[in-house]
């Protein structure tokens, strides 16, 4: 059992168990986005369920770096904080199912795609926030957090959680998104740490880094892959173009895609273990 006492998760109701006030252009994005992920994958096929819930989270290449560097071994107890619809996990739980099989957690703190995921893949989901997690302490062996710590202004707090529910010496995987020019757009929702910042909150919070690379540097999605998570955008854009919260998850992903295409941003991906 890796929640704590009194924790909910996903199968009957989902609790919020974190603080309230989230960004307009984040909840947009990550929450109902999410709801209309699930019914698209629902009408396409279960074969579009891991690429269109692995949207911002890393392509099959990131996540088999970030995956080998966490040396998972048969029972192995794993977190996925700030986990969306749950694409990355599934994944994992896929493509290393001959070494290891969980158990797992997901922690995600928009309520529908907490859910969303759970149906979606059948594993345990918690509405939670990365920073206020309903884990004991040192609950997990191996965790990953991938596109959140750019998120939150708190980072060392939610770094201290991860810090706290890891045992000591287990793995963590992080994708982050990591400003590197002085940014040409306003983009609000986020608060891209500087790779200075980056390494020195990894440092004050108990990590260290074992590896790091650009995102950049490893293979993009092979063709099926892109194929399978367009179509589901399509369907999406399709039943759902008109709203207001379709028209800002499509402004937030073009605006940051020119962010990334001029370089300002880029996507870091790094392999840390807890003291």
């Amino acid at each position: 059992m890796l929640l704590s006492d009194g924790a909910e998760g996903s199968g009957g109701s989902v609790d919020d168990l974190g603080p309230t006030g989230v960004d307009p252009a984040l909840e947009a994005e990550f929450d109902t986005v999410a709801a209309w992920t699930e019914a698209a994958v629902a009408e396409l096929g279960d074969d579009h369920a891991i690429p269109a819930a692995c949207r911002g989270s890393g392509s099959p290449a990131d996540l088999g770096w970030l995956a080998e560097g966490l040396e998972l071994r048969r029972g192995d107890r794993f977190l996925d904080a700030g986990s969306g619809l749950g694409g990355p996990t599934a994944w994992l739980l896929r493509e290393y199912a001959d070494r290891w099989d969980g158990p797992v957690v997901l922690a995600e703190p928009m309520p529908h795609a907490a859910a969303a995921s759970h149906r979606l893949f059948g594993r345990p989901a918690v509405a939670a926030w990365s920073e206020h997690l309903p884990l004991r302490d040192d609950a997990v062996d191996a965790g990953w957090c991938l596109g959140v710590l750019d998120t939150t202004h708190d980072k060392r707090g939610l770094l201290s959680e991860l810090h706290r529910v890891l045992r000591p010496g287990g793995r963590l995987g992080l994708l982050v998104l990591v400003q590197r020019r002085e940014l040409s757009e306003p983009f609000p929702s986020n608060d891209f740490p500087s790779d200075v910042s980056l390494h020195r909150d990894l440092a004050e919070t108990g990590f260290r880094v074992l590896d790091r690379r650009d995102s950049a540097s490893l293979p993009g999605p092979p063709p099926e892959w892109t194929r399978r998570a367009d179509a589901v955008g399509e369907v999406i854009a399709r039943d759902h173009g008109d709203h207001p919260e379709h028209r800002e998850a499509r402004h937030q992903h073009e605006v940051l895609g020119r962010l990334m295409e001029a370089g300002e941003v880029v996507s870091v991906l790094l392999r840390v273990r807890a003291s």
